[in-house]
């Protein structure tokens, strides 16, 4: 069975955890761009937007599940997400970009945006990737879609591990055997993938506003 989906799909915004760092997300990137290897982060405290001209994954879940952490009190946190996985992903024209409010000695609002994957032909590539969503807009292509599975029964690749405590494995979810998004605008709290390599990594910081992705 194929079916195709077009058009945005937007969920409810949810406020999250902890603080970000400026200087860690820069080390982060900058790792990444030497090659694959095992990614974890996240930005804390608040969400950070993606822009893509195109991402191609197989192997596609999508699942609801809880982010927890702290708020930006240092108080305990618990907040739905959506979450999208793919066994493996090419990602054109990738753009990320996250604010970084009222910083001290008078800077103010600095915006760090990051992009890769410029060349169409040499496209940002991760494996085992999990986005926790708050908000996606997109031109989406599924095929061999299945709707309304069960979360426990999605297959590869799989619930996102250390996250089987909090995912509810008779909850909603669908799975494809390829999906096609096109003119990706997500907004997100946390990007993980067991690889990710980011080819013409650009990185750069921006003080005041207009510089987000999208």
């Amino acid at each position: 069975m194929s079916s195709q989906v077009r058009g945005g799909t937007r969920w409810k915004r949810f406020a999250l955890v902890m603080v970000p760092s400026v200087v860690a997300t820069a080390a982060v990137g900058v790792g990444l761009a030497q090659g694959a290897l095992a990614a974890s982060f996240s930005v804390s405290g608040q969400s950070f937007k993606v822009h893509a001209d195109k991402l191609v994954g197989h192997d596609f879940v999508q699942y609801g599940s809880i982010a927890t952490g702290k708020d930006l009190k240092g108080n305990d946190a618990a907040h739905a997400v959506a979450v999208s996985g793919f066994s493996d992903a090419t990602i054109t024209n990738m753009c990320q970009s996250v604010v970084t409010p009222n910083l001290p000695f008078g800077l103010g609002n600095v915006t760090l945006q990051l992009k890769a994957g410029t060349n169409p032909k040499n496209p940002v590539k991760a494996t085992n990737l999990y986005l926790d969503v708050a908000e996606l807009d997109t031109d989406a292509y599924f095929k061999n879609i299945d709707i309304g599975v069960a979360a426990g029964s999605v297959g590869k690749p799989g619930i996102q591990s250390g996250t089987e405590k909090v995912v509810n494995p008779n909850g909603f979810a669908q799975r494809a055997e390829t999906a096609v998004l096109k003119d990706v605008k997500q907004e997100a709290w946390a990007t993980t993938a067991g690889t990710f390599k980011l080819s013409n990594l650009s990185l750069r910081l921006y003080s005041g506003p207009g510089k987000e992705c999208y």
